[in-house]
């Protein structure tokens, strides 16, 4: 372990290492419940996905501690599983949207070995990367919303709030109330306790079943035969570019954020501000995509939570590690995942949107230019119920209002080509 992972070259120890891993898993094992409960609504099977979920994150962040050395862990990312069940599924079929998720891994992989993520990086301006990130935040948050049963369809406004009385939108909301308290509080893992919390709470109002025995909680994983191999390759090439272009961008761009945003709380960065061996953590990100797809789920990505772990001293790639272990443990918690209702998942999708909207506050809202453009955005992404037609309406107006105004120069030539695009995803 000292030889392989350099421990006291990086200033720690085993003991602090594997508390790291542990913390990181606990911060981030709501996916385990939540992916499953996102991904079925598609028409997916449960167990399977759940299977799939806690196998794809295990190898992925013990691939990422082993190749790159770094405490970072991957799984399912938020918001790309909404994309994947609430817009693509919806238009396609699942296997159909897992064949896209496979393309936009094999894309991720070849612009990383390229290196032309970092042309792309430098186009893109920041008002829409931050736009995109919290119309995402948003997305998520209107989803756990429907899903918790607050706000409900309208024939006369479209949406409207949902009868707060019901037993459900109660548990709901108590759930929220809870996850809420904890984070205020930083507990570690809030997210997966309220979760827990809510579901327990769940079985006294009699909406979350009662576990009968040991059974119901620890077993056999579910099998991963119903989504294995499942994918639509062909399929998703007839898709359309934006949508390829939506799961890809996406998660490249949270990819790199979150790579950046940990590593500096960790010291990773050199002098001129960049992250040694990021190229192999990218390639490892884009690896665990196809490799999740291949497996039966969503776009797996570096998760902002290995920030957790980083705070509790993790260093080296043994947190990886121990927090993918604890993830390949995990599977054996299948028949817990049965129990967890709806209602207790719900509350965790509107936490997770409160999270990721902080990217408005790097958006310039006193230069219009910037601004508009990253609004659309922002409007777009829950109201058209599409993260694609909200980087659309981004890229499309944002050179518009550029050059309208007399800064067209300002625009990089790769945007107007997004732009170009972005016209033919809307009108042709």
């Amino acid at each position: 372990m000292e030889r392989f992972f350099r421990l006291k070259e990086n200033k720690t120890n085993m003991q602090t290492e594997i508390i790291a891993g542990i913390t990181t898993f606990m911060t981030m094992a709501y996916i385990i419940f939540v992916n499953p409960n996102i991904l079925s609504a598609a028409g997916m099977d449960f167990g399977a996905v759940m299977t799939a979920t806690a196998l794809a994150a295990g190898i992925a962040t013990i691939l990422m501690g082993l190749v790159t050395n770094y405490p970072f862990a991957l799984a399912s990312g938020m918001g790309l599983n909404a994309f994947f069940a609430f817009v693509v599924a919806p238009i396609a079929g699942w296997q159909i949207a897992l064949g896209a998720v496979f393309i936009s891994g094999i894309v991720f992989f070849l612009l990383s070995v390229l290196r032309i993520i970092d042309v792309i990086d430098f186009a893109v301006p920041v008002s829409l990367k931050r736009a995109i990130s919290a119309g995402i935040g948003l997305f998520i948050a209107f989803i756990g919303l429907q899903g918790a049963g607050v706000i409900v369809g309208s024939p006369a406004t479209q949406v409207t709030l949902g009868d707060l009385n019901a037993p459900g939108v109660m548990l709901s909301l108590i759930g929220l109330a809870i996850i809420a308290i904890l984070m205020a509080r930083r507990v570690k893992g809030a997210i997966l306790l309220g979760i827990l919390i809510t579901t327990v709470i769940g079985m006294f109002m009699g909406i979350a079943r009662t576990p009968a025995g040991i059974g119901d909680i620890i077993g056999r994983p579910a099998s991963l035969l119903p989504v294995l191999g499942q994918l639509d390759i062909r399929g998703a090439l007839g898709l359309g570019f934006m949508l390829i272009f939506a799961f890809v961008f996406v998660d490249v761009f949270d990819t790199m954020g979150t790579l950046m945003g940990t590593a500096a709380r960790a010291g990773f960065l050199d002098k001129e501000g960049r992250l040694p061996k990021i190229k192999n953590a990218m390639l490892v990100d884009a690896v665990g995509t196809a490799g999740g797809a291949l497996l039966g789920t969503s776009t797996v990505t570096t998760y902002v939570e290995s920030a957790a772990g980083i705070s509790e001293g993790g260093r080296t790639g043994l947190t990886s590690l121990v927090t993918g272990v604890l993830f390949l443990l995990a599977l054996f918690l299948a028949p817990l995942a049965g129990l967890v209702p709806p209602q207790a998942t719900a509350p965790a999708l509107i936490i997770v949107g409160v999270l990721m909207v902080g990217g408005v506050a790097g958006i310039n809202f006193e230069d219009f230019t910037e601004a508009f453009p990253a609004f659309l955005t922002l409007l777009f992404m829950p109201l058209a119920f599409s993260i694609a037609d909200g980087i659309a309406i981004g890229f499309l107006a944002y050179p518009i209002v550029k050059a309208v105004s007399g800064r067209a120069k300002e625009v990089h030539w790769f945007v107007y080509v997004l732009a170009v695009v972005s016209f033919i995803h809307f009108f042709l």
